[in-house]
C-alpha cells in the first residue's frame, strides 16, 4: 500500500567552515541535477574533512537509492525514502534494483575480481580439467531428461535418476571430491550470485551445500547458512511469547510456586555464573549483600562498572581479545572476566542482579503461589521479574536458535523450485544432528568470560527463523511445510509467517560510506567509543554509524530507516518451544526423532511429489531450465555476474 513520505530535514553538518560549508551546498545541488552519485567522487574528497566527507556520501547514498532530495528557499537540503510501490511486481524491481547497487558495487573490488576468475579458471585434477563451471548442471541435458520422463509416466524413481539430492556440510578446509576446489570456496562462489551482498556473520555459522548426485561431479543444487540468531527480532519474540512484558502478563494470570521456584532459581543461577573473586577481594561484593541487597553497594558496582567502561576504552588492545582461548583453558577466562571490559559488564550485571533480589525478597522468600501474584502488582518486583525472562532468554537466543541467513536454489533447479527443497533439507535431522555436532563442547565467550571459566550451554536447536528478500511475499517459504510423521514424529514442520521486519539497519548505505561515518565517529573528540570487540554490545558497526550520522546533526533514527520490509518466518522443531527456552521445562520435546537416518531421502520424495512432479509438466518451466547452457556459446544463470568497477572506492 503506498503511503505519503515526509520530507527530512538535513542542516549543513556540524563543525564545517564556510568554504565546506558551500561545498556541501554545491554537492546537494548537483545530487538535485544528476540523480547520480557517480559525479561525487572519492578522489574530490581526498582532503575533505571527516565531517563534509561523510554526509556527501550519504546524500550521495540516499538518491543513489531513489530518495528525492530538494533545496527550500532558506537553503536547507531535505531527502524523501522512496514510495513503497502499490504493485507486488513493482515493489520487488523496485528493491532488487536497491540490493543490486551495494552487490555490484561488492563484485567490482578487485579482490572478488581475482576470487570469482580464479574460481572460474580450469585447472586439471584426476586427469580431468575443471573448475567451478563442472559444478554447474547444463539446463539442456537435464532438460532433456525431464522430457524422456514427462513423455512417459512420471514415478519418483524415474525422477530420482534425474535429480537425486544430498546435503554436505562445508568444513573450509576441506576439498570437493570431484574437482578438488575447497568446498568454502564453492559455497561462496554461488553466494555471490545472489541478487544482495555477501556478508560474513560473527558468532556460530554452519554453510551447506545441497549437491545433486544424479549428474556428474554432482552439482551443486543450493546453499544454505545457519547463523548466530539476531538477539532482538520482535515479530519473532512475540510469536514466541518470552517478550517480558508478555511474559510476565501470563505469569500475573496464572501465577504457581513451581514459576515462583522458577524465578528464584534463575536469579541464584545468574549469580552462579558471574566471576566474584576479584570484586570479594576489593570490597565491592560480600556473600551477605545476596540476603541483605543494601543500596549503597549496588552504587558502588554501578560506579566500578563507568570508570572500568571508561579505562576499557582508553586502554584497550584489540589484540587482546582476538586471541582464541581454548574452552578448557580456565586462567585465560579468569584473565579475560578481569579485563576492563568484564569487569565493567560484571560489576553492571550484579548491580541489576542485587535490585533484582531486593524487589523479590519481600515476596519469595519462600517462592510461592501467593508470593509471585503478589510481586507481579508491585511495579519494582514486576520489573524484576522481567529482567529475570530477559537474562533466560539471552542464554538461549544464540545457542538454542539459529538464523537461516542464507537459502536458496541455483539455476537451473531454482526454476523447478529448488529453493524449497533447500530450505526444507536447512531444518531436516540431518542438519540439527550436525551443527549440535559441531558445537558441541563449544563454550560461550560471553558466558565464559562473565564467569572466568569454561561455560557450555545446551546446545539443541529448536527455533529456526529467516526472512523474505521482499516484504511482497516469498515464493520459496510461502506454504512451505512437511509432515513430521514422516520420521516418526508428530505435527508438522512448517515456515510460517509472523510479521514484518522492522527494515533498519545499513544496507542502503555503500561500503565507502559506512568507512566515512565510522572515521567520524573514531576521530570524534570524544574518542573511540566502539572498538568492535566481541562482547562490547550488539552490531558495532551499526553503533558507529549511528554515532557518526548524530555528529553530523542529523537523525540516525530515520535515515538508518531502508524502507526495505522483510516477511518473518520462523520454524519451530519442538512442541515445548516456549518452556524449553526459558528453561521451566528441562528437555526439548521434538516433533520429529532426531537420529532419523532416512530424512534427506524422505524429504526429498515429499519434495518430488509435491512440487517438482506439477513443475515438470509446464513446458514454459522447462523452456527455463534449458536457458542455463554449460556448452558454448556459456550461458549460465549460476555464474557469478560481471560488472563494471566504476563504483565509488576508498582513497
Amino acid at each position: 500500500m503506498t503511503t505519503t513520505v515526509a520530507w527530512i530535514s538535513l542542516p549543513i553538518p556540524k563543525g564545517l567552515s564556510r568554504a565546506d560549508a558551500r561545498k556541501f551546498m554545491m554537492v546537494a545541488k548537483g545530487l538535485m541535477s544528476t540523480k547520480r552519485h557517480a559525479g561525487v567522487k572519492s578522489d574530490q574528497n581526498l582532503h575533505a574533512p571527516p565531517a563534509l566527507e561523510a554526509a556527501v556520501s550519504v546524500l550521495a547514498d540516499l538518491v543513489d537509492q531513489g530518495w528525492g532530495i530538494r533545496i527550500d528557499a532558506a537553503q536547507m537540503v531535505s531527502v524523501r525514502p522512496p514510495k513503497e510501490a502499490a504493485d507486488p511486481a513493482r515493489e520487488k524491481a523496485r528493491v532488487r534494483k536497491q540490493e543490486l547497487l551495494k552487490r555490484d558495487e561488492q563484485l567490482s573490488t578487485p579482490s572478488v575480481q581475482r576470487f570469482v576468475a580464479e574460481m572460474e579458471r580450469p585447472r586439471e585434477f584426476r586427469g580431468r580439467f575443471v573448475s567451478i563451471f563442472s559444478l554447474m548442471r547444463d539446463g539442456e541435458e537435464l532438460r532433456k531428461a525431464l522430457d524422456r520422463l514427462r513423455a512417459g509416466e512420471e514415478t519418483e524413481g524415474g525422477l530420482r535418476e534425474v535429480i537425486d539430492p544430498y546435503v554436505q556440510i562445508v568444513d573450509p578446509t576441506e576439498r570437493c571430491t570431484h574437482t578438488g576446489l575447497r568446498l568454502g570456496d564453492i559455497w561462496r562462489y554461488f553466494r555471490h550470485t545472489w541478487s544482495n551482498q555477501y556478508t560474513s556473520t560473527p558468532g556460530r555459522t554452519m554453510l551447506l551445500l545441497i549437491r545433486d548426485r544424479a549428474a556428474p561431479y554432482h552439482p551443486v543444487v543450493g546453499i544454505a547458512a545457519l547463523g548466530s540468531s539476531i538477539v532482538q527480532i520482535k515479530e519473532r519474540d512475540d510469536w514466541i511469547g518470552w517478550q517480558s512484558s508478555q511474559f510476565t502478563e501470563v505469569l500475573a494470570e496464572n501465577p504457581t510456586t513451581r514459576l515462583a521456584r522458577w524465578v528464584n532459581n534463575r536469579l541464584d543461577r545468574a549469580l552462579d555464573d558471574l566471576y566474584l573473586d576479584d570484586l570479594i577481594e576489593d570490597g565491592l561484593y560480600w556473600p551477605s549483600l545476596w540476603t541483605h541487597p543494601a543500596e549503597e553497594a549496588i552504587e558502588r558496582l554501578r560506579k566500578e562498572s563507568s570508570t572500568r567502561r571508561d579505562d576499557h576504552r582508553r586502554f584497550v588492545q584489540r589484540r587482546e581479545f582476538k586471541r582464541h582461548i581454548e574452552p578448557t583453558d580456565a586462567e585465560a577466562w579468569r584473565e579475560r572476566a578481569e579485563s576492563d571490559l568484564f569487569r565493567s559488564k560484571r560489576c553492571l550485571a550484579l548491580a541489576e542482579l542485587l535490585r533484582c533480589r531486593a524487589a523479590l525478597l519481600p515476596y519469595l522468600s519462600p517462592p510461592t503461589r501467593a508470593g509471585l501474584a503478589m510481586a507481579l502488582t508491585d511495579p519494582e518486583a514486576r520489573r524484576a521479574v522481567g529482567d529475570v525472562v530477559r537474562r533466560a532468554k539471552a542464554e538461549t537466543v544464540g545457542t538454542e536458535i539459529a538464523d537461516l541467513t542464507v537459502c536458496g536454489a541455483i539455476a537451473p533447479y531454482n526454476a523447478l523450485l529448488g529453493g524449497k527443497l533447500v530450505a526444507a533439507l536447512a531444518v531436516s535431522p540431518t542438519v540439527i544432528r550436525s551443527y549440535h555436532e559441531r558445537y558441541r563442547g563449544y563454550a560461550s565467550v560471553i558466558a565464559s568470560s562473565m564467569a572466568g571459566q569454561p561455560v557450555l550451554r545446551r546446545n539443541n536447536l529448536v527455533f529456526i527463523g529467516t526472512t523474505s528478500l521482499y516484504g511482497s511475499g516469498s515464493s520459496q517459504y510461502n506454504r512451505l511445510h512437511f509432515p513430521a510423521e514422516t520420521f516418526g514424529g508428530h505435527g508438522r514442520i512448517e515456515f510460517r509467517a509472523l510479521g514484518h521486519s522492522r527494515s533498519f539497519g545499513t544496507s542502503h548505505l555503500s561500503s565507502v560510506t559506512v568507512s566515512a561515518l565510522v572515521r567520524l565517529s573514531e576521530q570524534s573528540r570524544n574518542g573511540v567509543r566502539v572498538n568492535s570487540i566481541f562482547g562490547e554490545g550488539v552490531n558495532p558497526k551499526l553503533r558507529k554509524v549511528r554515532d557518526g550520522l548524530d555528529l553530523l546533526g542529523w537523525p540516525s533514527e530515520v535515515l538508518l530507516q531502508h524502507g526495505r520490509q522483510r516477511i518473518v518466518y520462523g520454524v519451530s522443531l519442538v512442541s515445548n518451544l516456549l518452556p524449553y527456552l526459558l528453561g521451566t521445562e528441562a528437555e526439548p520435546n521434538y516433533l520429529y526423532r532426531r537420529n532419523v537416518k532416512d530424512d534427506v531421502t524422505k524429504i526429498t520424495d515429499w519434495w518430488l511429489q509435491r512440487w517438482l512432479t506439477p513443475r515438470v509438466r509446464s513446458t514454459e518451466v522447462l523452456d527455463a531450465v534449458a536457458e542455463h547452457r554449460t556448452a558454448r556459446p556459456f550461458r549460465h544463470g549460476a555464474r557469478v555476474p560481471i560488472v563494471k568497477t566504476n563504483f565509488r572506492t576508498e582513497s
